[in-house]
């Protein structure tokens, strides 16, 4: 096996995170995606002694647990790599990776675990960020996302399988919307163009819905006219808001330099657990509402016995804090982004809830300044993981128990590997499939002193 050979294999085993893995003379090739049992052709990227890294060109053959009905953008869109794998088959799986995870990096206590499921895998996606484009240079518009292996081009996703029907209708409008306008789509490596993104979000216990249509200022456009187009469709939700943000930065991410509403209120609501949130066009709220009222279950009953201080690090818009303030006599929570700080104030008061106090700040400065010591700690970090800084001062409480919520196991794994030498030992793990049809899989950990 060399560089740029092309290979017809096998894909043998998946690990975590959505690498597949096959041995080929005695050294592992590993590359993104593959479902076992599949046959694939393969381009070697790179190869070194014991290692090798590949590109998976196209699917010869499917695997036998390939029997769910897809979408006809499956395998061409860059999202729902396990669509075809029926969903009690996707726990197994995410189920033994993550007990591989740990096992692997030394915690060897978790031999088994739970996996606690979305309760649909299909249409649970609250918010969607879609891009315009083409498929091929020059062609009709598109909007939708960025094709697999084909980053430049875009798959136009109008049966998509994890939003509801709502989400489709205005993605076809839009579509069908700006095709007739005949305005040029932003082209990231000439940096020109106007039409950049459209943002769909949804209150999936309200019916709430914001739509966003991000463009450059490089053209001026009625989008008056696209507004009183959407007031229009028949929906089952109800558009809340249209907003029109401006973009100019070269980055390919949605970035709001400048927010006009066209429509409605900037806001809009959902529910978690009988508890009332506002969200604003850029705050994170977690993306399987329907889900994530199953992962804050699943905190709640790690807690146990009402507590006298948690403290809630990471704690965003407060929607872990505010859904578990029954379960405390005072909660802290820390959060560095200020307008999110800002919203978990207001949704305090939106819940009528006077246990809650939320700061404004890093992590790793704002819990050396706070001298209450707290029975437990509510970790949910970054993808990243916790700050050194922030850790030494996490154990410096010395608190009894923590609950440790991650969206990326991988990091997970080393945080684990410091609490355990500073006198935690893992009590309970529990796993939370927030995204159904994906690699990805959230995981909670309680540690005791």
């Amino acid at each position: 096996m060399k560089k740029r050979d092309i290979l017809e294999i096998k894909v043998e085993n998946m690990e975590f995170g959505g690498t597949g893995t096959t041995v080929v003379d005695g050294i592992k090739l590993s590359y993104k995606g593959g479902i076992a049992g599949q046959k694939v052709k393969m381009l070697v990227k790179k190869v070194r002694k014991t290692k090798a890294e590949g590109k998976i060109l196209s699917v010869l053959e499917p695997a036998e647990i390939e029997t769910s009905p897809t979408c006809p953008h499956y395998g061409i869109c860059g999202g729902c790599s396990m669509l075809s794998v029926p969903y009690d088959e996707q726990i197994s799986i995410k189920k033994n990776q993550i007990i591989e995870l740990f096992n692997e990096a030394g915690h060897t206590e978790v031999a088994d675990l739970e996996v606690l499921k979305s309760p649909s895998p299909y249409e649970y996606k609250n918010k969607m960020e879609f891009t315009f484009g083409d498929k091929e240079k020059g062609g009709e518009l598109m909007l939708g996302m960025h094709a697999k292996n084909s980053p430049m081009s875009i798959e136009y996703v109008h049966s998509c399988m994890i939003v509801d029907e709502d989400y489709r209708k205005i993605l076809v409008a839009t579509t069908e919307f700006f095709r007739n306008a005949n305005l040029p789509h932003y082209r990231v490596l000439a940096h020109e163009g106007y039409l950049r993104h459209l943002v769909l979000r949804k209150g999936k216990n309200t019916g709430d819905i914001q739509v966003n249509i991000v463009t450059t200022t490089q053209l001026e456009f009625d989008m008056d006219t696209y507004a009183n187009m959407l007031t229009k469709l028949t929906l089952n939700g109800e558009i809340k808001g249209i907003l029109h943000t401006f973009n100019d930065s070269l980055s390919d991410a949605v970035i709001p330099e400048k927010i006009n509403l066209l429509y409605g209120v900037t806001d809009f609501e959902d529910i978690l657990l009988d508890k009332r949130f506002n969200i604003s066009p850029f705050s994170f709220f977690q993306t399987n509402t329907h889900g994530a009222e199953v992962l804050y279950s699943a905190v709640k009953d790690m807690i146990g016995d009402k507590k006298d201080i948690i403290f809630d690090l990471y704690s965003g818009t407060g929607t872990i804090g505010i859904t578990v303030s029954d379960k405390a006599n005072k909660i802290v929570g820390i959060e560095i982004i200020e307008e999110a700080v800002e919203a978990a104030k207001e949704n305090i008061k939106k819940n009528n809830i006077t246990n809650c106090e939320f700061i404004a700040g890093d992590v790793a400065t704002e819990v050396s300044k706070i001298s209450e010591n707290p029975e437990l700690i509510l970790l949910d970090p970054p993808r990243a993981g916790i700050h050194p800084k922030a850790m030494g001062d996490i154990i410096s409480f010395n608190s009894k128990e923590i609950l440790y919520i991650s969206c990326n196991p991988k990091a997970l794994m080393h945080d684990l590997k410091v609490l355990k030498s500073a006198g935690y030992k893992i009590k309970e793990v529990v796993g939370v499939d927030l995204f159904a049809n994906t690699p990805h899989c959230e995981t909670i950990v309680k540690l005791q002193k």
